[in-house]
C-alpha cells in the first residue's frame, strides 16, 4: 500500500467532506476528465503524424453493474502510463491536464476542462473503492490504481486490450439518511449527464432501457410489453447556442426554453449572442411572458446558468444579472472563467464583471427596441416585470436610473394606457414646467382624487402612480428632459393667478382664528386652511415636505417598529358650501364644530387611501350630526 504523496489525508478528508458541496457532481468531475484525455489525444495525433486515430470513435462509455454495485466510466483517450498514474492519481491536486495545456508542443491556449487535479476524488464522495485501469496510447502494458480512500492506493499491472482508461467506482452501500445507490440507477445517471455534461463534445454512451408494444398475432389479444435495451448516445454534444443562430428555426429556441427553465408559455423575446475579441462567451438569454408563481418570494433566486466549455458550472449564477432584470432565464458559456478549485463557483474578477455588463446591455437594449416597434409586447411584458425597473430606478442610490428612465411607464389620465416619460413630455403644453403625478391603489381611484380633479380640470395630463415603489423612483430620478416631478396632493401645488392667490391668502388670515380652534381637535394635522384649487370636491389632504402620504403609507406597511408620518395639510374648497357652514358653526356652535372637523379629517384621510384610527368615534359623530 503506497501512502499519497502530500500531508494528504487532511487533504482528502478535506475534499470529500468540504470542497464539493454536492455529491453527485463526482459523475461531472469524471466525465470532464474523460472528455480531456479524449482531447489530448486528438491534439496529440495532429501535432504527431505517427499517431492515426479517427476523431469521429472517440467517445465515453458508462457501465451500471448493480449486482457488483459498480459504475464505470470509459473513454478511449490518450490513456496513462505507470508513472502517470503515480504522478497524476497519487499526488493530489497534481493535474495532468494542467500540465498537458502549459507544456503542449505548440504552447498554445487549449480548452482543457480539467485543471486542478483535484476532481477526480469527487468520487470518494460516492465510491467506497475506485480503481482506474489505464493503457497509454502506443504502449503494449496496462496498469491499475486502486485505492480505497485516505488509507492509500496501490499500483499493480492489469490487462487491456484497447488504449483508454476505465473509471470503476464501486458504489457505496446506503446509510442513514444517505442514498448511495441511486448512483446505479439509469434515470439518475442520464438525468446527471443531461445536468452537468450534455453539451461534453464527446459522445457519452450508455445501454439504455425501453419498454416496447410487442406486435399483436391477433386483435383481441391484449397488449403485452417487452424490454429493449440497446446503446445510446445520451448527451446533445453541440449546445443550441453554439450553434449558428442563422440555422436555428424558433421552434428549437422555443423547445430549449421549455425544457431548461420549466416554462409552459414561449418567451417574450430570446438574445442570442457570441462576443469573441480579448474575452470569448456566448450567451442565450430569454425573457419570459409571466413571472414565476414565487418571482416576490425570499426564495425565488435570480441568476443565469453558468457554463464551462459546455460543462454545467453554476445552476444559477445570480453575479451575471442586476437585481432589476432578476426575471431573465437563459445560459452563458465561456472558456475563460476562472473557476475555484471545485469548479462549483466562480471567483470574483474582472472576466465576470464584463460578461454581467454585456448581459445587462444587451437586455436593456432589446427591450428598448421591443418598447419602441413591439409595444404590445412591452406591455405585456412591462405588465408582468415592469416594477422590477422601477425598482432599479431607486435602488442602489440611483445608480442606474439613466438607464432605465425611459423603460418605465405609468398609467395616464389622458387614456389610462399607460406611457412612458418622454411621451407625457411630447404631450405637455410648452408653458407647463412640472410633471404632474398623483398616487393611489388604482388607476380607478386615483382619477377620482380632489386634487387630480382639479389638475384635469386645468388641462394638464396626470400620472397616476399605483405601484408602492413609484413615488420612490420618482424622487430618486429628480427630473426628467429639466422638467421637474410635482405631487398633485402636494401642499405646494399652484394652479391659480397670483390675484387668486392674494385674495385666497386673505380668506385664510381672516379665518386663522377658526382654523387655530379647529386644530384642537386634529393636532396630527400641520396646518388647516381653505383652498381654490379644488372644483366640486369639499375636502382634500395635501402633504409639506419631502415626504407624501402614500410615502407615508408605503413606510409603515413594512415590518418596523419605526413609524413615520408625513406632514399633512387640510385644505377645505373655499368656493364649496362648507367653507360657509363652518364659518357659522364657529360663530354659534363650536361644539357641533369639533364634530364637523373630526368628521372632515376622516373623510379626507379616506379620500387619500389612509386609514382611521377611530372608525367607531366618526361613525358615531356622523350619525349624531346626521339625525340633527
Amino acid at each position: 500500500m503506497r501512502e499519497f504523496k502530500t500531508e494528504s489525508k487532511k487533504l482528502m478528508d478535506l475534499m470529500i467532506n468540504s470542497i464539493y458541496t454536492n455529491k453527485e457532481v463526482f459523475l461531472r468531475e469524471i466525465v470532464s476528465n474523460a472528455s480531456d484525455a479524449l482531447d489530448k489525444l486528438h491534439y496529440e495525433s495532429l501535432t504527431d503524424a505517427n499517431i492515426k486515430i479517427d476523431p469521429s470513435k472517440l467517445e465515453i462509455h458508462i457501465d451500471i453493474d448493480k449486482e457488483k454495485r459498480t459504475l464505470t466510466i470509459s473513454d478511449n483517450g490518450i490513456g496513462m502510463s505507470k508513472e502517470e498514474l503515480e504522478n497524476n492519481l497519487g499526488t493530489i491536486a497534481k493535474s495532468g491536464s494542467l500540465d498537458f495545456k502549459t507544456n503542449n508542443k505548440k504552447e498554445e491556449d487549449i480548452d482543457i476542462i480539467g485543471q486542478f487535479g483535484v476532481g477526480f476524488y469527487s468520487a470518494f464522495m460516492v465510491a467506497s473503492k475506485v480503481e482506474v485501469i489505464s493503457k497509454k496510447y502506443g504502449s503494449e502494458e496496462a496498469y491499475s490504481w486502486i485505492s480505497e480512500g485516505i488509507q492509500g492506493y496501490n499500483i499493480e499491472k492489469s490487462s487491456k486490450e484497447e488504449y483508454g482508461t476505465d473509471v470503476i467506482l464501486t458504489i457505496k452501500e446506503d446509510k442513514d439518511e444517505e442514498d448511495y445507490t441511486k448512483f446505479l440507477e439509469e434515470y439518475e445517471i442520464t438525468s446527471l449527464i443531461k445536468k452537468y455534461s450534455d453539451y461534453i463534445t464527446h459522445p457519452i454512451k450508455m445501454e439504455v432501457t425501453h419498454q416496447h408494444l410487442k406486435e399483436k398475432e391477433n386483435e383481441d389479444d391484449k397488449d403485452e410489453y417487452e424490454t429493449v435495451t440497446h446503446e445510446e448516445v445520451i448527451n446533445d454534444l453541440v449546445p443550441i447556442w453554439k450553434r449558428n443562430s442563422k440555422d436555428i428555426k424558433e421552434e428549437e429556441y422555443d423547445t430549449f426554453y421549455f425544457d431548461k427553465f420549466d416554462d409552459y408559455e414561449k418567451p417574450i423575446k430570446h438574445i442570442h449572442t457570441k462576443a469573441e475579441g480579448t474575452l470569448e462567451f456566448t450567451s442565450l438569454i430569454y425573457i419570459p411572458l409571466h413571472a414565476p408563481f414565487d418571482f416576490y418570494t425570499k426564495e425565488y433566486e435570480k441568476g443565469l446558468q453558468l457554463y464551462s466549455n459546455g460543462v454545467l458550472i453554476m445552476e444559477k449564477c445570480p453575479e451575471l444579472v442586476p437585481d432589476y432584470l432578476n426575471f431573465i432565464k437563459g445560459v452563458v458559456d465561456s472558456s475563460d472563467l476562472p473557476l475555484n478549485i471545485s469548479r462549483e463557483t466562480v471567483q470574483q474578477n474582472r472576466v465576470l464583471k464584463v460578461i454581467s455588463k454585456n448581459v445587462e446591455t444587451k437586455v436593456l437594449r432589446e427591450l428598448a427596441n421591443m418598447q419602441e416597434k413591439s409595444r404590445e409586447e412591452y406591455i405585456k411584458f412591462f405588465n408582468a416585470f415592469g416594477m422590477g425597473l422601477k425598482y432599479g430606478v431607486y435602488a442602489d442610490y440611483g445608480a442606474n436610473k439613466d438607464k432605465l428612465k425611459d423603460l418605465i411607464m405609468f398609467y395616464s389620465s389622458k387614456d389610462k394606457a399607460l406611457t412612458t416619460l418622454k411621451e407625457y413630455i411630447s404631450r405637455m403644453d410648452k408653458n407647463q414646467k412640472e410633471i404632474y403625478y398623483a398616487c393611489g391603489e388604482t388607476v380607478d381611484k386615483t382619477d377620482l382624487l380632489p386634487q387630480t380633479t382639479a389638475v384635469k380640470d386645468k388641462g394638464y395630463e396626470v400620472l397616476y402612480f399605483t405601484d408602492y415603489v413609484d413615488e420612490f423612483a420618482i424622487k430618486m430620478l429628480d427630473k426628467y428632459e429639466d422638467k421637474t416631478f410635482k405631487n398633485v396632493c402636494d401642499d405646494s401645488l399652484e394652479l391659480n393667478s397670483e390675484e387668486e392667490q392674494e385674495k385666497l391668502k386673505k380668506k385664510n388670515e381672516k379665518s386663522k382664528d377658526m382654523f387655530d380652534f379647529m386644530k384642537k381637535e386634529i393636532p396630527e394635522v400641520k396646518e388647516i386652511r381653505f383652498t381654490n384649487k379644488l372644483s366640486k370636491h369639499p375636502v382634500c389632504l395635501s402633504s409639506d415636505g419631502m415626504m407624501s402620504a402614500s410615502m407615508e403609507k408605503v413606510l409603515n406597511a413594512m415590518p418596523s417598529d419605526n413609524k413615520v408620518s408625513a406632514e399633512k395639510v387640510l385644505e377645505i374648497n373655499e368656493k364649496h358650501k362648507i367653507s360657509k357652514k363652518l364659518k357659522d358653526l364657529y360663530k354659534n356652535d363650536k361644539k357641533l364644530l369639533k364634530k364637523y372637523t373630526k368628521i372632515l379629517y376622516a373623510q379626507a384621510r379616506l379620500i387619500e387611501g389612509l386609514s382611521i384610527e377611530n372608525p367607531t368615534e366618526i361613525s358615531n359623530l356622523m350619525a349624531d350630526v346626521m339625525s340633527k
